[in-house]
């Protein structure tokens, strides 16, 4: 396994990318309603990374992937793709997730958001996400190893009754999209990778109300939860610093420390 170093210089652009990233998720905060299509979401984005940002969208073609954004709504656990045809409503959840480029370098993030009025259990699996990631990002430094990580993540989702995804997980990212390490959300304490300074990749836990088992649509990109359950994710690109971490994609409602 090749992992790829990052010197101060190269983190320093990734922060670039990664505030550009999150600015896009921020930016999107006014148009998620009850209503709106997802590819109505998927052009105002593209339009704004392009234009206002002079960014390349990352997802556009990659491996085939036809849109700006990934919007899993509900029961999609990932790479949901923007139509016409996929109104929000009412209570949805749903989580979007967007990748720049800015100078060859990747901003990877995900938010969920809430759709007008929505059911407490549902809301809480989107507040026990976001805590499952933070929690993940807090055990990274140099020396620990991505099992840690994993089986913090995982710890507090089975705490809470819920599920961690196990076919889809975080990656190593720089110049370029998708790298090593795979960065899965469970795991053992002491086992898997260790981490050094200078690795940068993203944590993006995906937790299911009900199982784990996910199913793959005919469309080729689009992932379900197999009993039907809603999922949430949350993801956030981070640098291990020579003291601990740094997370390159925070944005400004976020309210997280380290301890």
């Amino acid at each position: 396994m090749s992992i790829s170093i990052k010197s101060q210089n190269d983190i320093e652009m990734m922060k670039i990318a990664g505030k550009k990233a999150a600015s896009v998720l921020e930016m999107l905060d006014h148009y998620v309603k009850p209503g709106v299509s997802t590819e109505y979401l998927d052009q105002i984005a593209f339009k704004y990374i392009t234009e206002d940002l002079k960014c390349i969208p990352a997802n556009v073609g990659y491996n085939g992937f036809p849109k700006t954004l990934c919007t899993s709504v509900n029961n999609v656990i990932c790479h949901g793709i923007p139509s016409e045809d996929k109104v929000l409503k009412d209570g949805d959840i749903i989580n979007i997730d967007i990748t720049v480029i800015y100078e060859g370098w990747h901003g990877d993030t995900s938010k969920m958001y809430l759709v007008g009025q929505v059911p407490a259990h549902a809301k809480r699996l989107v507040d026990i996400t976001q805590e499952c990631m933070y929690a993940g990002i807090r055990k990274v430094k140099p020396g620990a190893h991505l099992g840690d990580i994993g089986n913090a993540i995982q710890t507090m989702a089975e705490e809470n009754h819920y599920s961690v995804v196990r076919d889809y997980c975080g990656h190593g990212i720089g110049q370029i999209y998708h790298e090593e390490p795979q960065v899965v959300h469970y795991g053992e304490i002491g086992e898997g990778l260790v981490l050094e300074e200078g690795m940068c990749f993203t944590i993006e836990p995906m937790i299911n109300l009900g199982t784990y088992h996910s199913k793959l649509l005919d469309d080729g990109w689009t992932v379900v939860t197999k009993d039907g359950k809603l999922s949430a994710q949350w993801e956030h690109t981070i640098a291990v610093t020579k003291s601990g971490f740094e997370v390159m994609t925070l944005r400004d409602e976020e309210d997280f420390s380290v301890s």
